[in-house]
Protein backbone atom coordinates (compact mmCIF):
# COMPACT_ATOMS: atom_id res chain seq x y z
CA UNK A 1 0.00 0.00 0.00
CA UNK A 2 1.15 3.44 -0.73
CA UNK A 3 0.05 6.62 0.74
CA UNK A 4 -0.75 9.37 -1.55
CA UNK A 5 -2.37 12.64 -1.80
CA UNK A 6 -4.93 13.66 -4.22
CA UNK A 7 -5.84 17.68 -5.19
CA UNK A 8 -9.43 18.36 -5.78
CA UNK A 9 -10.58 20.94 -7.44
CA UNK A 10 -13.67 22.15 -9.95
CA UNK A 11 -14.88 25.82 -10.59
CA UNK A 12 -18.35 24.69 -12.64
CA UNK A 13 -21.84 23.34 -11.88
CA UNK A 14 -22.20 23.49 -8.40
CA UNK A 15 -18.35 22.89 -7.48
CA UNK A 16 -18.31 22.46 -3.39
CA UNK A 17 -20.71 19.08 -4.58
CA UNK A 18 -18.39 18.14 -6.97
CA UNK A 19 -15.10 18.29 -4.97
CA UNK A 20 -17.72 16.40 -2.00
CA UNK A 21 -18.79 13.70 -4.70
CA UNK A 22 -15.04 13.26 -5.47
CA UNK A 23 -13.86 12.13 -1.72
CA UNK A 24 -16.56 9.49 -2.37
CA UNK A 25 -15.31 8.51 -5.68
CA UNK A 26 -11.87 8.23 -4.95
CA UNK A 27 -13.09 5.75 -2.37
CA UNK A 28 -14.62 3.88 -4.29
CA UNK A 29 -11.52 3.04 -6.35
CA UNK A 30 -10.71 -0.57 -6.02
CA UNK A 31 -7.81 -1.04 -3.57
CA UNK A 32 -8.13 2.64 -2.39
CA UNK A 33 -8.85 4.32 0.89
CA UNK A 34 -9.71 7.99 2.01
CA UNK A 35 -7.97 8.28 5.19
CA UNK A 36 -7.98 11.99 5.39
CA UNK A 37 -9.75 14.66 3.54
CA UNK A 38 -9.29 18.14 3.58
CA UNK A 39 -11.60 20.88 4.31
CA UNK A 40 -12.83 23.05 1.20
CA UNK A 41 -10.60 26.45 -0.49
CA UNK A 42 -11.32 29.09 -2.40
CA UNK A 43 -9.08 30.44 -5.07
CA UNK A 44 -8.86 32.27 -7.95
CA UNK A 45 -8.08 30.47 -10.91
CA UNK A 46 -4.49 30.52 -12.28
CA UNK A 47 -3.68 30.99 -15.98
CA UNK A 48 -7.01 31.75 -18.11
CA UNK A 49 -8.29 33.98 -15.27
CA UNK A 50 -11.79 34.74 -17.38
CA UNK A 51 -14.23 32.06 -15.27
CA UNK A 52 -15.29 31.22 -11.83
CA UNK A 53 -13.05 30.57 -8.71
CA UNK A 54 -12.51 27.34 -7.61
CA UNK A 55 -13.31 24.89 -4.81
CA UNK A 56 -10.42 22.69 -3.86
CA UNK A 57 -9.45 20.04 -1.66
CA UNK A 58 -6.81 17.22 -0.94
CA UNK A 59 -7.58 13.82 0.05
CA UNK A 60 -5.00 11.49 2.01
CA UNK A 61 -5.40 7.99 0.25
CA UNK A 62 -3.80 4.98 0.98
CA UNK A 63 -3.65 2.45 -2.78
CA UNK A 64 -2.58 -0.31 -4.01
CA UNK A 65 -2.71 0.69 -7.45
CA UNK A 66 0.77 1.95 -9.45
CA UNK A 67 0.83 5.72 -9.84
CA UNK A 68 -0.12 5.29 -13.35
CA UNK A 69 -3.20 2.75 -12.99
CA UNK A 70 -4.75 5.41 -10.20
CA UNK A 71 -3.95 8.39 -12.51
CA UNK A 72 -6.32 6.58 -15.18
CA UNK A 73 -8.55 6.00 -12.49
CA UNK A 74 -9.13 9.45 -11.76
CA UNK A 75 -9.12 10.86 -15.34
CA UNK A 76 -12.52 8.08 -15.78
CA UNK A 77 -13.90 9.67 -12.71
CA UNK A 78 -13.07 13.41 -14.13
CA UNK A 79 -14.86 12.44 -17.31
CA UNK A 80 -17.83 10.70 -15.13
CA UNK A 81 -18.07 14.50 -13.92
CA UNK A 82 -18.44 16.10 -17.28
CA UNK A 83 -15.02 17.08 -17.61
CA UNK A 84 -14.15 18.51 -21.23
CA UNK A 85 -10.45 19.17 -21.88
CA UNK A 86 -11.09 22.37 -24.71
CA UNK A 87 -8.17 24.44 -23.85
CA UNK A 88 -5.15 24.26 -20.90
CA UNK A 89 -6.51 25.61 -17.97
CA UNK A 90 -9.80 25.75 -19.04
CA UNK A 91 -12.88 26.03 -16.28
CA UNK A 92 -13.92 22.13 -15.75
CA UNK A 93 -16.30 20.61 -13.06
CA UNK A 94 -13.47 18.26 -11.56
CA UNK A 95 -9.83 18.44 -11.90
CA UNK A 96 -8.07 15.81 -9.99
CA UNK A 97 -4.31 15.59 -9.35
CA UNK A 98 -2.10 13.19 -7.78
CA UNK A 99 0.25 15.46 -5.85
CA UNK A 100 2.34 12.66 -3.67
CA UNK A 101 2.40 9.52 -4.36
CA UNK A 102 4.92 7.95 -1.90
CA UNK A 103 8.64 9.43 -2.01
CA UNK A 104 8.19 8.33 -5.53
CA UNK A 105 9.91 10.83 -8.33
CA UNK A 106 8.98 10.28 -11.82
CA UNK A 107 8.59 11.87 -15.04
CA UNK A 108 6.62 10.56 -17.96
CA UNK A 109 5.22 11.98 -20.28
CA UNK A 110 1.78 11.65 -19.17
CA UNK A 111 2.17 11.90 -15.49
CA UNK A 112 5.12 13.61 -13.36
CA UNK A 113 5.35 13.16 -9.50
CA UNK A 114 5.49 14.96 -7.22
CA UNK A 115 3.06 17.33 -9.01
CA UNK A 116 5.78 19.21 -10.85
CA UNK A 117 4.07 23.00 -9.70
CA UNK A 118 2.13 22.18 -6.23
CA UNK A 119 4.76 23.98 -4.64
CA UNK A 120 3.75 26.56 -5.88
CA UNK A 121 0.25 27.48 -4.86
CA UNK A 122 -1.48 28.21 -1.86
CA UNK A 123 -4.70 26.43 -2.89
CA UNK A 124 -2.71 22.75 -2.86
CA UNK A 125 -0.70 23.34 -0.12
CA UNK A 126 -3.09 24.67 2.61
CA UNK A 127 -5.49 21.70 2.20
CA UNK A 128 -1.98 19.23 2.14
CA UNK A 129 -1.05 21.25 4.88
CA UNK A 130 -3.98 20.61 6.96
CA UNK A 131 -3.94 16.82 6.27
CA UNK A 132 -0.04 15.70 6.12
CA UNK A 133 1.57 19.11 8.39
CA UNK A 134 4.78 16.88 8.56
CA UNK A 135 4.87 16.06 4.52
CA UNK A 136 7.89 16.64 2.38
CA UNK A 137 7.61 17.11 -1.57
CA UNK A 138 10.54 15.17 -2.46
CA UNK A 139 13.15 17.70 -4.14
CA UNK A 140 11.31 20.66 -2.47
CA UNK A 141 11.28 20.72 0.90
CA UNK A 142 8.60 20.85 3.47
CA UNK A 143 5.69 21.81 2.42
CA UNK A 144 5.18 23.94 5.51
CA UNK A 145 8.50 25.73 3.82
CA UNK A 146 6.53 26.14 0.44
CA UNK A 147 3.17 27.27 2.17
CA UNK A 148 5.58 30.07 3.82
CA UNK A 149 6.95 30.90 0.12
CA UNK A 150 3.25 31.30 -1.10
CA UNK A 151 2.26 33.28 1.93
CA UNK A 152 0.48 36.13 -0.50
CA UNK A 153 -1.47 34.15 -2.22
CA UNK A 154 -5.11 34.15 -1.55
CA UNK A 155 -6.77 30.48 -0.39
CA UNK A 156 -9.61 31.42 1.73
CA UNK A 157 -10.95 28.07 4.19
CA UNK A 158 -15.09 27.78 3.37
CA UNK A 159 -15.78 24.87 5.35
Amino acid sequence: MTLAYVGIGSNLDEPKSHVCLAFEDLAAIQGTSVLKRSSLYRSAPVGYADQPDFVNAVAEIETSLPASRLLAELKGIETRHGRRRSFRNAPRPLDLDILLYGEVTMNLAHLTLPHPRMHERAFVLKPLYEVAPHASIPGVGTVKDCLEKTAEQVAERIE
